[in-house]
């Protein structure tokens, strides 16, 4: 019986973490994007936690409603107001340094008493402890003069594509959001047009219509009714 729980307990053991292993440090900082409906008069806050002495560029743009725009404010962990921007229909907007602590992004759709806006928009991080972490990697890693290619070559080469694909990648949601204002302007166009074509198809009907019987009284023969 104890050799039983003794083999339990180092089971356990082996197979459960460190206490204290799973919660080091904090969870990293990861871009994102996020789509919502924003209701006619009413106004929506995001908060969004930032690490400091990092790059924040925020990105929006109203993919539908009457008229696509929306009152946009920014403020920093503070409470301080950093962007203010009143009936816009898109805006890209950087924070560089960031401060520790909750960023507020609010979308106010208050002036509007009808219409609801769909509202898109991005969060991209640019953290400088990455970069601080490559290159102590580069310096652990470096042969001394063995490579015929230096490690800072491949270090720049390896940054300029990741810069390079990240712009792509927010090049493309930036187009996916064009192409869905877009799309939306084009079934609200259409449904425009096939009304008001049907509509104008049952004004000539009628129209027509009215004409017939107004002819058929103009030929029709007027007898006198005997007595």
């Amino acid at each position: 019986m104890m050799a039983a729980s003794t083999a339990l307990a180092l089971a356990l053991w082996l197979l459960l973490p460190p206490v204290g292993v799973a919660g080091a440090g904090p969870p990293p900082i990861q871009d994102g994007e996020f789509t919502f409906l924003l209701p006619a008069g009413r106004k929506q806050c995001f908060y969004q936690s930032a690490p400091a002495n990092a790059s924040l560029e925020t990105e929006y743009q109203v993919i539908g409603g009457a008229g696509l725009d929306v009152d946009f404010t920014l403020e920093s962990p503070q409470g301080v107001l950093l962007v203010s921007e009143s009936r816009k229909a898109d805006g890209v907007h950087t924070v560089e340094p960031t401060e520790a602590g909750d960023y507020k992004l609010c979308f106010d759709n208050s002036f509007s008493t009808i219409s609801e806006k769909l509202v898109f928009f991005e969060l991209i991080f640019d953290s400088l402890q990455d970069d601080e972490e490559v290159e102590g990697w580069a310096e652990a890693v470096e042969p001394e003069e063995m490579l015929d290619v230096k490690m800072e070559d491949i270090k720049e080469s390896i940054e300029t594509m990741k810069t390079r694909l990240e712009r792509s990648i927010q090049m493309l949601t930036l187009l996916r959001a064009f192409e869905a204002r877009d799309r939306n302007l084009q079934e609200g166009n259409l449904e425009r047009v096939n009304f008001w074509s049907a509509v104008n198809v049952a004004v000539l009907l009628l129209v027509a219509v009215l004409q017939v019987c107004t002819l058929k009284r103009f030929f029709q023969d007027k007898r006198p009714v005997p007595t």
